[in-house]
């Protein structure tokens, strides 16, 4: 990772920052600094695409966002940027009209949040940014679904809100996504780790 060398004094002042004073590609406000996450890998980018298609028949693709930054209140981190949301027709109201793709802390949380998890070991840097801090940032947020998708480990956890924290259940293989917000999607963990592969 690398970091800007602008530190914000606010997030407001972030918020107000230009589009053309970003970076390309990923990134998180970190301490005030805007840390760049480098390029997703083309898997990963296969498999947002992937679940944005599943999930077309459920959702108005206007309310699917990839390329959204999320605003998050945690004890260093300041946004993330999710591979993929499904925003409320509140949420992609509150967008409208805004200089950038940026949900606020004062905006209508998303119905869900994808990650598609980075390559990392148990205790890594990358592991604990997915496996610990994304799901208390998130359960704080009061996002009622996040997924967490690792083609690594062949699971996908799905988290749902209950109370102030996520209850998590896992699937794998040919296990069928149960999923709270879209009920009647047919889909299997299989199908969402092997997107993009040769049949």
């Amino acid at each position: 990772m690398t970091q800007t060398k602008t530190r914000f004094q606010t997030f407001e002042e972030y918020a107000a920052l230009d589009p053309s004073g970003l970076p390309e590609g990923n990134y998180e406000l970190v301490d005030g600094v805007i840390v760049e996450m480098g390029a997703e890998s083309p898997e990963n980018v296969v498999i947002a695409s992937f679940l944005f298609a599943m999930l077309l028949p459920f959702c108005p693709y206007y309310l699917l966002h990839w390329g959204t930054e999320i605003a998050v209140d945690s004890q260093k981190v300041t946004t993330r940027y999710p591979d993929l949301l499904v925003l409320t027709q509140a949420g992609l109201s509150a967008l409208r009209g805004q200089p950038r793709s940026l949900i606020t802390l004062a905006m209508p949380t998303p119905r869900l949040v994808v990650e598609v998890v980075s390559p990392g070991e148990l205790g890594s840097s990358n592991y604990n940014r997915d496996y610990i801090e994304k799901p208390q940032e998130y359960a704080k947020r009061g996002i009622p679904e996040f997924w967490l998708v690792d083609p690594l480990r062949e699971v996908v956890l799905v988290l749902s809100l209950v109370g102030n924290t996520y209850k998590t259940v896992e699937f794998r293989g040919s296990d069928r996504i149960q999923s709270p917000t879209f009920r009647d999607l047919n889909l299997t963990a299989q199908q969402i780790l092997t997107a993009g592969e040769e049949p």
